[in-house]
């Protein structure tokens, strides 16, 4: 059974859609060489304004990863050290109802929330609710 992962690069107040779509287009690419089932860019969550030719939109900078339980931590561990030197300001991660916000945060505090989220999506669903959910320290 496949997992379905939503990645979204959070830009930095000055980046536009074309950096967010080629950016977003880089990080597909290195996901595509793990062991995943497909990843693609999201498709928006806007409606289609009227009069606009059929197609389908995309939300740039966010990506869609499809991959197997077993690969969901890779998935997650490459998209925090992708986000490092990368002109963003952080990447979040939406599995399975839990978010992951990756900005603003030193590498040890990335890790140790990196782990903590793990930890939870290993979690049955019914010990989740018992449990703190990983969030990003306030800047």
């Amino acid at each position: 059974m496949s997992k379905t992962i939503r990645l979204e690069l959070i830009g930095l107040p000055d980046s536009d859609e074309e950096e967010m779509l080629r950016l977003s287009g880089h990080l597909r690419h290195a996901l595509l060489e793990l062991d995943v089932v497909d990843a693609r860019h999201a498709p928006s969550s806007a409606d289609t304004p009227a009069g606009a030719k059929s197609g389908e939109l995309i939300s740039f900078g966010a990506l869609v990863v499809t991959a197997t339980p077993w690969v969901v931590s890779q998935v997650v561990k490459l998209a925090d050290s992708w986000l490092k030197n990368r002109p963003v300001r952080g990447i979040k991660v939406e599995l399975d109802g839990l978010v992951l916000e990756l900005s603003d945060a030193s590498a040890v505090e990335r890790e140790r929330l990196v782990d903590a989220f793990l930890t939870r999506l290993a979690q049955p669903a019914d010990d989740a609710e018992d449990t703190e959910e990983p969030q990003t320290p306030a800047s």
